[in-house]
């Protein structure tokens, strides 16, 4: 009873402060950062992580990173602990220091679900706590995509011109907007960019062979934020190394098919090939694969160098 009283007197006074802000000074900025810098024809670097410690939460809120890709398809999911780092992830003095809610590094999470799942209620769950965006894994057909994006998406306003794809998402926003920040959390939280103003991303997986074929219709797909190539299942479910010729030239197909419909896409790079994806067209690759306390050694060299590569100077 506790917990709830304070969560609801720290939201009242989160409110009260930004209520009074002028209209203009909440309006002029995405609450996602990720979707700023992409809106700024600039590409985005992030990492995976699967430790949930409050300590790595801080670290890689300060690492530099564009957004986090916090796995709970290959780690336990638990939505309480998802919380935690979350709020671990916030950095007040950031906040201060640049005059609005907006958070530097962007969390991101990877559902457990394969697109031949039903995501509703975990979809749920997750932005329900407070989540940017979400990682649908192992979607193949444009109607995996479309159960993705409904299920993160609420219903409109009655005569609303963005009203299409239905959301089917329920109404209880108030830890998401707590954590946010912003009193308008339900008018933010739709999909970028089919929404202008939102401030959610669904970035969908193509894993698969079955993936690549409907590429186009994933990708068309009204309400899908950014694909993400999964280039390791991809190649295991072609039967084929990794560096083979077939399985380079399904994702080539997939980030052309990107370029040709201006949808970002991403995909897991190294050192040896970051500058080749940005090349290619990569406008959210990975720097490394695994952050488990913030980054360091190759990693923080492989952001340093694609950050280069693509002209970022912020």
């Amino acid at each position: 009873m506790k917990k709830t009283t304070l969560s609801a007197l720290f939201g009242a006074l989160t409110f009260a402060c930004l209520s009074s802000t002028p209209a203009l000074a909440q309006d002029n900025f995405h609450a996602n950062r990720s979707i700023q810098t992409l809106e700024n024809d600039e590409p985005i670097f992030g990492l995976f992580t699967g430790n949930f410690s409050i300590a790595n939460a801080r670290a890689l809120a300060r690492s530099g990173l564009d957004y986090i890709l916090i796995d709970m398809e290959h780690t336990p999911f638990n939505p309480q602990l998802l919380q935690e780092f979350l709020i671990g992830m916030t950095d007040k003095a950031a906040i201060a220091q640049q005059g609005n809610v907006q958070m530097r590094t962007t969390p991101i999470v990877r559902l457990p679900a394969n697109g031949r799942n039903d995501p509703e209620w975990l979809v749920k769950q997750i932005l329900d706590v407070g989540a940017f965006g979400i990682m649908f894994p192992y979607v193949e057909t444009a109607e995996e995509a479309q159960r993705a994006v409904a299920a993160m998406r609420y219903p409109q306003a009655r005569g609303s011109a963005l009203a299409e794809p239905t959301g089917v998402r329920g109404a209880s926003p108030a830890a998401a907007a707590w954590f946010w920040g912003t009193p308008d959390y339900m008018q933010r939280a739709d999909l970028w960019p089919h929404n202008p103003r939102g401030d959610l991303m669904a970035v969908i997986q193509i894993e698969s062979a079955k993936g690549v074929e409907n590429a186009e219709a994933i990708i068309t797909t009204p309400g899908v934020s950014a694909i993400f190539v999964g280039p390791a299942d991809l190649s295991m479910n072609m039967g084929l190394p990794g560096n083979h010729p077939e399985v380079q030239e399904a994702i080539s197909k997939v980030v052309e098919l990107c370029k040709k419909h201006d949808v970002p896409c991403g995909i897991t790079t190294n050192a040896n090939d970051i500058r080749e994806r940005l090349d290619q067209g990569f406008l959210m690759p990975t720097v490394g694969y695994w952050g488990d306390l913030g980054i360091a050694g190759s990693t923080e060299a492989n952001l340093r160098t694609a950050r280069e590569h693509a002209g970022r100077t912020d």
